[in-house]
Order: structure tokens, then sequence, then C-alpha cells
């Protein structure tokens, strides 16, 4: 059994992901529409480094399937638990984080199997 295999059965939660991040040149951010991706969320505290190599707590560390991109957002729970109109700034969402840090490691001896962790 590949790594992958093994995190997907572990993935048993749902968690809505905002992707592609981009300055609106206001001071905000505009997002990829929502989509749900299954995940293993652990809600721990963790000193880690950000991309500019600052040290920051991360909230929680999440393993999920897919690459996702940091500064995106992610909500433990689906998309109907969001209010009509709600999904579409996820900065607006009491429970939706910013994604610190993504790391995609690979399975010793693979090419094309890997470890994708996420922190909060």
């Amino acid at each position: 059994m590949g790594l992958e295999n093994f995190i997907s059965r572990l993935c048993v939660q749902t968690a809505v992901y905002w992707g592609s991040p981009v300055d609106d040149g206001y001071g905000g951010m505009t997002f990829a529409d929502p989509v749900e991706i299954s995940c293993r969320w652990e809600d721990t505290l963790e000193v880690i480094s950000d991309a500019k190599g600052n040290e920051v707590v991360s909230r929680s560390a999440i393993y999920v399937t897919q690459d996702v991109d940091e500064r995106g957002y992610l909500y433990l729970g689906v998309l109907d638990d969001l209010d009509s109109g709600e999904e579409a700034d996820p900065i607006t969402i009491e429970k939706a984080y910013e994604i610190k840090r993504f790391e995609k490691i690979p399975a010793l001896r693979r090419t094309d199997d890997f470890l994708r962790k996420v922190y909060l």
C-alpha cells in the first residue's frame, strides 16, 4: 500500500478549501470558488516557520489528499454548513483559517507518492 493510499484512508473528515489566493489590489484577497476536500484535522499548537522564515504558532495540523495553496483557507465542515453568500469570502467566516504552510513530502524511494500536510 502506498503512502497516499494510507493517508486517504485516514482522511475521513471533510473541509472546505478556498485556493488560488490573489491580492485584489485594495488590501484584500480573492479566492477560487470553495470546494470540499478530504482531510484529517488535528488541533494542536506547534511552532513552525512560515514562507518568509518567521516563526509562527500553528493552531492545527491537517493531512490532505491533494495539493493546496499557502495563504488559501480551510474550514472544518462542509459547504452546507455555511450561510448563503458566506462562502464567497473565507476571511469573514469565524472558523476558517489561513494556510500558513503546506508541506509535500515524497515517500521513500518513490517520486509519485506524497505526504501532504497543512499548518493553519
